[in-house]
């Protein structure tokens, strides 16, 4: 996870724990992403 986390927001796991602003900008980031690719899914669903 603390990889992932690493690559895709640019912040280690120690900092996400300590960082309530950043838990919620990273949280944010990945509603918005999962939103993305549930639309993405549900176009190709109706080809």
């Amino acid at each position: 996870m603390e990889k992932g986390l690493q690559q895709s927001h640019g912040m280690s796991l120690e900092e996400y724990n300590n960082s309530f602003e950043k838990r919620l900008q990273v949280e944010k980031e990945r509603e918005k992403e999962y939103e993305m690719t549930k639309k993405m899914v549900d176009s190709l669903d109706k080809l």
